[in-house]
C-alpha cells in the first residue's frame, strides 16, 4: 500500500517525533508538536557553538498557527510565534519555473482563491500524484509570478470559520522569503526562530524534472541553516529525500515520517522496496533509518494501535 497520509490532513502529520534529534541539542520531540526533556539542564543554551538548545518544552507550530490563521501564510507563522512557537513548520512544493513555495499539498484549489481568476480556469487538471488521482489546479502549472498573483483561504472553513474572515489577506510564501522572514523575526525578538521542512512528494516531484532537494540545500547553504547545529529541522516521508539532503552536504537533523503500519513510502513503491512502515518501526529498521536520519515522526497509530473497531484502548 502506499502512503495515503500525504494526501490528507489527518494522522500522517499529527505525528509523535520519538527519536533524539541531535541537531535540537539534546531533546527528545513529542506528542503533537511538544519536545520532552533528556536528563539535563532545562535551558536554552548554546549547541556546539552554533544555535542555542531547544528550550524545555518547546512547540512547534504545524503550519505556523493554523487553527488560527490560513496555513502556510506569514499570518499563521506570525501568529504561530506570537503563541509561543519555537519552531515553524513549512512545506515544499515547487513552481513551474523552479522556485520553492509553502503549501501543504501541490494542489491549490482548496487553500488559494485560484477558482475565482477566470485567467487560470484553464489549468484545472487532474493528475495521479503517488498513486492518488486529485483534480484541481497545481503549482508545478505555475510560475512563481503567476502565483503571486493568488491570495491564500481557509483550507477548512466548516472546521475553522473563524479563519475565513483572514481569506484574500496573504500571499503564497516561497521558501526564500521564509528563510529571510526567520532571520529578521529571530533578530527582533532576541530568540532564534526555527524552522521544519518537509520536502513533499519528492520522488514525483523529481520523476517531472522539478527536483527539490538541490534547490533546498542550496537555499539552506545561504542561509546558514544546513550545518548539523543550525536551527533547522529537515522531514520527508520518503527515505531518499532525507538521503539525498545529506549527499548534498545538508547536516542539518533530519526526519523520518512514517505512516500508518501497512503503507509503504513512495520511494520504496517506485523501486521496489518491499518493506511496510511496520518493517521500519523493528529494532533492524530503525538502525537502517539512524544511518541517515536523527528521529521519526511515526502515526500516532503505531505509538497508540487502534482496535478493529478503530477506537483507542480502554
Amino acid at each position: 500500500m502506499t502512503d495515503q497520509n500525504q494526501h490528507t490532513s489527518g494522522l500522517g502529520r499529527r505525528a509523535v517525533l520519538s527519536v533524539a534529534a541531535l541537531g535540537a541539542g539534546g531533546a527528545v520531540l513529542g506528542a503533537a508538536g511538544t519536545a520532552q526533556a533528556q536528563a539535563g539542564p532545562q535551558t536554552a543554551t548554546p549547541a556546539r557553538g552554533g544555535a542555542p538548545k531547544l528550550p524545555v518544552p518547546a512547540i512547534i507550530g504545524h503550519r505556523g498557527s493554523a487553527g488560527y490563521r490560513p496555513e502556510h501564510t506569514f499570518g499563521s507563522y506570525e501568529f504561530g510565534l506570537e503563541l509561543g512557537a519555537d519552531v515553524v513548520e513549512q512545506d515544499l512544493v515547487p513552481t513551474k519555473d523552479g522556485h520553492l513555495v509553502c503549501r501543504h499539498e501541490p494542489e491549490i484549489g482548496g487553500t488559494t482563491d485560484v477558482a475565482d481568476h477566470p485567467e487560470f480556469a484553464d489549468r484545472k487538471t487532474t493528475y495521479t500524484i503517488d498513486g492518488v488521482a486529485t483534480t484541481g489546479w497545481f503549482t508545478p502549472d505555475f510560475t512563481l509570478a503567476e502565483l503571486k498573483t493568488l491570495r491564500a483561504v481557509e483550507r477548512l472553513p466548516t472546521v475553522r470559520p473563524h479563519n475565513t474572515i483572514y481569506n484574500g489577506r496573504w500571499e503564497i510564501p516561497t521558501f526564500d522569503e521564509v528563510l529571510a522572514w526567520a532571520e529578521t523575526e529571530g533578530r527582533k525578538r532576541g530568540k532564534v526562530v526555527w524552522l521544519h521542512t518537509e520536502t513533499k512528494h519528492p520522488t514525483y516531484f523529481r520523476g517531472i524534472g522539478l527536483p527539490l532537494e538541490e534547490k533546498l540545500a542550496k537555499l539552506l547553504r545561504q542561509y546558514g541553516r544546513n550545518r548539523a547545529d543550525s536551527p533547522q529541522f529537515l522531514e520527508s516521508f520518503e527515505a531518499q529525500s532525507l538521503q539525498r539532503l545529506g549527499k548534498l552536504g545538508v547536516a542539518a537533523p533530519k526526519i523520518f515520517l512514517l505512516g500508518a503500519a501497512t503503507t509503504q513510502p513512495w520511494d520504496f513503491v517506485v523501486s521496489g522496496d518491499k518493506r511496510t512502515v511496520a518493517d521500519l518501526v523493528t529494532p533492524a529498521g530503525l538502525k537502517w533509518t539512524a544511518g541517515f536520519a536523527q528521529g521519526i515522526g511515526p502515526t500516532t497509530d503505531l505509538i497508540i494501535p487502534r482496535d478493529a473497531s478503530g477506537k483507542l484502548p480502554s
